[in-house]
């Protein structure tokens, strides 16, 4: 294939390059591997959680694929900050620090080598993402796969998730189940690898891969555990190659329209309030305006046609089961919820992909459109003078939708924590942890500890919460997060106190507090900013440079200050 368009180039031809060649003929290549297009195959591999553990075996199939369509993968890894065991203390803080720290790296990764093309495979919450907006960054030819969600766990005799641990941390807490119970359940919730088995975070954004177009059809239903995980890492390395060859390439399979569509895939699933962070940040990669407000405006005409768990009965093994996320998206194309005409990294268009689906009767897990759950999707934005820059809820599987109560003001996720699990506080209220966003945390951890304690002690639809923070896709219940601006910025949520009355009404999509104009002003006069712990390294450097959770929560202008294209060089 002739290289002289290709980034590799610069790396792999000419007699000046012969030093390069030498470290490649060092690792066992020859002069026809180096003289082929270069394929970066990169994983969040590791051994921090089950949800990345089978990534390895994935990506060693990808290369395969990559060699057979005659190209030479090079493989490499990225990091991973798995929030299942990060959550609930100061960990958590790395969480979405991660996400960025995973584009970076990848991009580094492919500049520092000249790679010609990008197989990215991801198992936990922020490495999809991560993975995504790296991809768009770069605009090198590239295939995306989830790495499989994790089977569900049996526990007398029904199947059970993390999230049930979470939430039984909580009822044992209340005195509602012993030690030991709690102790067997934490040892059969997880059985094997793959992330998470609801329609929790990573779960939402793998089907974010299939509507956007820049992963395989099929590719992120089947669990970790299944072989066919291999058959689609095989096919996405030859799918890259085709790529490299014919394109397109990401930028022009991410599109408003495209965006879109994913965000009509998170709100037909009830999925995680968390997409509304990622899809901006990725569409800022591609220099595409599209942020809290957009994504919820797809969310308010989008139905709920799939029934998962957190709000449903449902796990993604049973998505599977039934067909998988191309069901999904063949209801919602002939609803007419889809841009069928979206460019995907088969070459053809989203619509041409499922010509040939079919929602399988005699099953619950989707409906179809006539008989949707709900008619507006499983998530809601907010605005209001408590949110003047929006906040998000997950409604889905919510019997109230709105509530008034006096607001318990707690300064940090830990505070909040230790009143829950103390049962310091009552029915009708409305908890507020503030300075946990993205500045002010640093870093806008999730609050599912918290959620799930609550769950557990019987108060779930008692109380609501709201916070500057972010909530895990497994949280459940009126639970308000990424409201701005953020209280670091001096928002709104920064300037209450207790017993301030908190107004929410999730089907009008307002959030308020009953303070007047100049109550608040006068309130803003008064406050002043509060320094973190963190005063130096990663997580200082990051809230140096974040920006608001309403655009994606980034920390670079993104692709419309751009004067050069990595893969144009």
């Amino acid at each position: 294939m002739d290289k002289s368009s290709l980034p590799s180039r610069h790396a792999t031809s000419g007699p000046e390059r012969a030093p390069h060649r030498a470290f490649y003929y060092a690792m066992g290549l020859s002069a026809d591997d180096i003289a082929r297009p270069i394929v970066g195959v990169v994983s969040s591999w590791n051994e921090a959680a089950p949800c990345n553990i089978a990534l390895k075996r994935q990506a060693e199939a990808a290369k395969r694929g990559v060699t057979a369509a005659g190209g030479t993968p090079r493989e490499f890894t990225t990091i991973t900050v798995t929030d299942g065991i990060a959550m609930g203390h100061v960990g958590m803080k790395a969480s979405l620090v991660s996400r960025e720290t995973i584009a970076d790296s990848v991009e580094l990764t492919v500049r520092g080598h000249c790679y010609d093309a990008l197989v990215g495979l991801a198992g936990c919450d922020k490495t999809l993402p991560g993975l995504m907006m790296a991809m768009l960054r770069l605009d090198i030819p590239s295939v995306f796969l989830y790495g499989g969600s994790i089977l569900p766990g049996r526990f007398h005799g029904r199947d059970v998730t993390v999230l049930d641990v979470f939430e039984a941390v909580g009822a044992h807490a209340a005195g509602k189940i012993s030690l030991d119970e709690l102790t067997a359940l934490e040892k059969v919730a997880c059985p094997g690898a793959g992330s998470c088995g609801g329609q929790y975070t990573a779960n939402s954004m793998a089907y974010v891969s299939e509507a956007i177009g820049l992963a395989l059809p099929g590719s992120a239903s089947p669990p970790a555990a299944y072989d066919t995980r291999d058959a689609f890492a095989e096919r996405s390395g030859e799918a890259v190659m085709r790529l490299v060859r014919e394109g397109p390439r990401p930028r022009q399979i991410v599109t408003r329209r495209a965006l879109e569509n994913a965000a009509a895939v998170v709100a037909a699933t009830g999925g995680s309030t968390n997409a509304t962070l990622h899809l901006p940040a990725m569409a800022h990669e591609a220099g595409i305006a599209f942020d809290l407000f957009d994504v919820a405006e797809v969310f308010r005409r989008t139905p709920l046609i799939a029934d998962l768990k957190p709000g449903g009965r449902y796990l993604a093994k049973d998505v599977h089961d039934i067909g998988g996320v191309t069901v999904i998206l063949k209801v919602l194309l002939d609803g007419g919820f889809l841009h069928g005409d979206c460019l995907t990294v088969t070459g053809r268009t989203l619509a041409e992909n499922l010509a040939d689906v079919v929602l399988p009767t005699e099953q619950q897990v989707v409906m179809p459109v006539s008989r949707a759950i709900s008619p507006t999707g499983g998530l809601v934005g907010l605005r209001g003078n408590l949110a003047p820059d929006g906040a998000i809820v997950k409604v889905a599987g919510l019997a109230h939708l709105a509530h008034s109560g006096p607001a318990r003001v707690f300064d940090s996720e830990e505070a909040c924590f230790e009143a829950v699990m103390r049962e310091q506080y009552a029915a009708g209220d409305v908890l507020i942890i503030r300075y946990e966003g993205p500045k002010g945390g640093p870093g806008m951890r999730e609050m599912l500890s918290t959620t799930s304690a609550i769950y557990g002690q019987g108060m779930g639809d008692q109380v609501a919460l709201v916070t500057d923070g972010r909530f895990s896709g497994a949280t459940r219940g009126l639970c308000i997060g990424h409201v701005g601006p953020e209280a670091a910025d001096g928002g709104p949520i920064g300037l209450l106190r207790d017993g301030d009355v908190i107004d929410i009404d999730a089907a009008a999509g307002t959030l308020s507090v009953r303070l007047t104009d100049d109550e608040l002003a006068a309130r803003r006069a008064a406050w002043a900013p509060r320094a973190t712990d963190y005063q130096s390294g990663a997580i200082w450097r990051y809230a140096q440079t974040v920006g608001p959770a309403r655009y994606g929560a980034v920390v670079h202008p993104g692709a419309r200050a751009e004067t050069h294209v990595y893969a144009d060089r």
